[in-house]
């Protein structure tokens, strides 16, 4: 590509891509720091109502100290999705609508703290794993039979001195500073993903788009997009979008890849490097193929849902409205394009065109205002500020929010003497003080930091009221000591 034809790219790029248009944006700092505190980490979508007051939330706190920020939390969204920063949907288990990072903001943010925290690349970590990857690519795409049996040949000799070295006793451990380097390149790689997620979506998206244009545009000589919907061909699935993402769906739903990639990082979390880890890195690595199940389930549910739709739309002939539409618009586009050369675009055109949608109201709903609601009926007390009890503080506390402190002395106490322990064992020698909250952190405790194995135990507590209580839950292991 010559530097003229790159250049013509590249400005077609500034105006079109919501990622060069965020990092140029005026606001640029402010709409990234918010934007990822809200839905840059674990949590990627927020109901609007609920984004809308945090962003308000912090936008007072940005004006104290002296920004210049006139929108409200809800004109800054609007004016956000119109950039192509959020993307709106509609919420799927209650009404309302739910905001959540577009693709374009989600790479202008991860470039954003490259930036700030630069991150070492030139690693012996990356520079092995590559290495492996490419040796494995080798051997599995070598049509030479002789030559691939060699390399399967040399790669067991490899294995079988490593085997050997080791059953006599020279166990060689990594250097605990390049097994951080090396935790460190993974969880690095590990996060990239949740952003291929947003793309991923919007291509199928954008696929689903593509279809129902060919099909509104393609006249009865090139209907080959209706027809495979008329003969039950999946075109969502069987593109190539599709068909990668079921690859990958595939590799992640399976049972057996799973349970070796929980008990691989259960192993890696109980040596002793990984306590430079941060809890959201070690927590992040505990439910990374949680978080992967999750972010699968979605891209199905959208690749279903378009399917399904995108056969609706054909077997119900609706595409034949669109088309008549579509040509009617083209008609009236082109009688405005000829009656541009004597009519003036302001000129009366003497025509009243009512809105599709007005807002109704009855006159019953309508309330006078009273001061008198507003008067104070009750002379006001005035309360002497005093010196506050810790005690009595604390136990207020206690009876609104889980005591997480404290359940973390139990479980780590616990493991002071085994190597691990469930929910049950630890209930059992430590008893919930807050009746059925404890229970709850606990569970909250192994869900974040815990492994989940098969099978059902049952817990026992005392209940605030003093009758004991009982139930079932699903075995949770702490297998390292809880931060």
């Amino acid at each position: 590509m010559s530097v003229v034809s790159q250049t013509h790219a590249l400005r077609q790029l500034v105006e079109t891509d919501a990622t060069w248009r965020l990092l140029r944006a005026d606001n640029a700092p402010v709409i990234a720091a918010l934007l990822s505190e809200h839905l840059g980490g674990e949590n990627r979508r927020l109901p609007a109502e609920e984004l809308y007051e945090r962003v308000d939330h912090d936008l007072d706190a940005l004006r104290a100290h002296g920004l210049d920020l006139p929108q409200s939390g809800q004109g800054y969204c609007a004016e956000w999705r119109k950039s192509g920063f959020l993307t709106r949907r509609p919420a799927e288990e209650a009404r309302g609508e739910t905001f959540e990072l577009a693709p374009g903001a989600l790479a202008a943010i991860r470039i954003l703290e490259q930036l700030e925290a630069p991150r070492q690349t030139v690693t012996e970590s990356r520079l092995a794993s590559i290495g492996v990857q490419l040796g494995q690519l080798a051997i599995e795409t070598d049509p030479d039979a002789t030559r691939r049996l060699e390399q399967l040949h040399a790669q067991r000799d490899r294995l079988d001195a490593q085997i050997e070295r080791i059953q006599a006793g020279e166990l060689d451990t990594l250097d605990p500073a390049r097994a951080l380097e090396r935790v460190r390149d993974i969880l690095a790689q590990a996060e990239e993903i949740p952003s291929d997620f947003a793309r991923v979506r919007a291509e199928f998206e954008n696929l689903n788009r593509d279809l129902r244009a060919r099909i509104v545009e393609s006249d009865d000589t090139q209907r080959s997009v209706l027809d495979e919907v008329f003969r039950g061909v999946d075109l969502i699935a069987d593109s190539d979008e599709g068909r990668s993402f079921a690859g990958f769906s595939a590799l992640v739903l399976d049972p057996a890849v799973g349970a070796a990639f929980d008990d691989d990082i259960a192993r890696v979390l109980t040596r002793d490097f990984t306590a430079q880890l941060t809890p959201a890195q070690r927590r992040y690595l505990r439910r990374f193929i949680g978080t992967l199940k999750d972010h699968s389930g979605e891209i199905h549910e959208v690749i279903t849902t378009f399917a399904r739709g995108l056969r609706r739309y054909v077997q119900s002939q609706d595409y034949q409205r669109d088309r008549v539409l579509r040509g009617l618009v083209r008609k009236a586009l082109a009688a405005g394009v000829d009656a541009s050369t004597h009519i003036k675009p302001y000129q009366p055109t003497g025509l009243h065109l009512d809105l599709s949608a007005v807002a109704l109201g009855s006159i019953g709903g309508i309330r006078f205002h009273d001061p008198a609601d507003l008067d104070a009926t009750e002379p006001i007390v005035e309360h002497v500020p005093g010196i506050a009890d810790l005690a009595a503080l604390r136990a207020l506390a206690r009876e609104t929010e889980i005591d997480f402190a404290e359940l973390i002395t139990n479980v780590n106490a616990l493991l002071a003497g085994a190597s691990e322990c469930t929910v049950a064992e630890v209930l059992a020698r430590h008893p919930a003080t807050q009746g059925v909250a404890s229970v709850v952190g606990l569970l909250t405790l192994a869900a974040n930091q815990g492994v989940a194995v098969d099978g059902i135990e049952t817990v026992h507590w005392t209940g605030v009221d003093h009758p004991p209580r009982a139930a079932d839950i699903p075995i949770h292991r702490f297998t390292g000591r809880l931060l």
